[in-house]
């Protein structure tokens, strides 16, 4: 019985090891599907009960491989479900901001598939062509894999990564270096503070859009402001004590540069943009309390 239950264990460590060796790649595949925290750890928690207790785990000849096909599958399952409730959501929904600096893993692997605003993008995608794009964008999987995680021909694979690219590419101009994104961002909350409408369409290209993520806890503008004048009137008659006692923290958050605004040591909004070589595009505003919390 000893000799049984050491082996027992032994294999089970095997498990435990493998599993860890991946549980990242698991987490960042899982949120970028998903664009929630504690959904995607749900997945990554799904994945190890499924990977313990599977009778043929021994045949696996490659557990990483098992590993991400079960998490890929899970999160379209699971993206269905959540495209379900966010209809019901108060206002316009942003995913959940996560702090590169605290870990800089989760941005390491081509960025780009992180940013807030490109997974506000990738929203609009089917669950499959989204989860070919982040495994061939976010992963640089090849796209035999990418195919046989989705049960499907390499050719279809290249097509779904190739939809998702044009989606993307038409929606949005040549994105802003890091300097840039940062330099308008910090040019932004100046002329916000100061109620400088004139400064603040300088800023934005025509088209311009402010998304408030408030989810009905908080008061915030249940759809988008778009429009180069109707944004900056916007933005330049904020009341007072939205700006009042404020103290700004400068962090990354989805591997870009975005702003922490607090009071009285509480967290209320964290502002990110997206940003082009002709101005700012879009303003995302995460005010949700439950999304903050992990920031603050």
């Amino acid at each position: 019985m000893g000799a049984d239950y050491d082996g027992h264990a032994g294999e089970l460590d095997k498990a435990a090891s493998a599993f860890a060796g991946v549980r990242h790649r698991l987490f960042g595949l899982a949120y970028r599907m998903l664009g929630n925290k504690a959904e995607a750890e749900d997945i990554v928690q799904e994945v190890w009960l499924r990977w313990q207790t599977y009778e043929h785990r021994d045949g696996v000849l490659d557990p990483a491989a098992f590993l991400v096909t079960t998490a890929t599958r899970l999160a379209i399952h699971a993206l269905q479900s959540a495209r379900a409730r966010r209809e019901a959501y108060i206002g316009p929904w942003l995913p959940e901001p996560v702090d590169t600096s605290a870990d800089p893993e989760l941005g390491a692997v081509r960025g780009e598939a992180l940013e807030l605003a490109v997974l506000l993008l990738l929203e609009k995608l089917s669950a499959t062509e989204r989860a070919a794009y982040v495994l061939r964008e976010a992963f640089d999987y090849p796209y035999l894999r990418i195919a046989d995680i989705l049960e499907t021909s390499e050719a279809n694979a290249r097509q779904l990564v190739s939809r998702a690219r044009a989606h993307i590419a038409a929606e949005r101009r040549t994105p802003a270096t890091p300097f840039e994104q940062r330099r308008l961002l910090d040019a932004f909350l100046r002329a916000a503070q100061a109620g400088d409408r004139a400064a603040l369409e300088e800023l934005f290209v025509a088209d311009v859009a402010s998304y408030a993520d408030g989810g009905g806890i908080v008061g915030a503008a249940r759809v988008p402001v778009v429009g180069r004048e109707r944004v900056a009137k916007f933005v330049a008659t904020f009341p007072s004590k939205f700006w009042g006692g404020a103290a700004f923290r400068w962090m990354e958050t989805n591997g870009q540069a975005s702003v922490l605004m607090s009071r009285d040591g509480q967290a209320f909004a964290l502002l990110t943009i997206r940003a082009s070589d002709e101005g700012i595009e879009q303003l995302l505003w995460v005010m949700n309390p439950t999304k903050l919390a992990d920031l603050a």
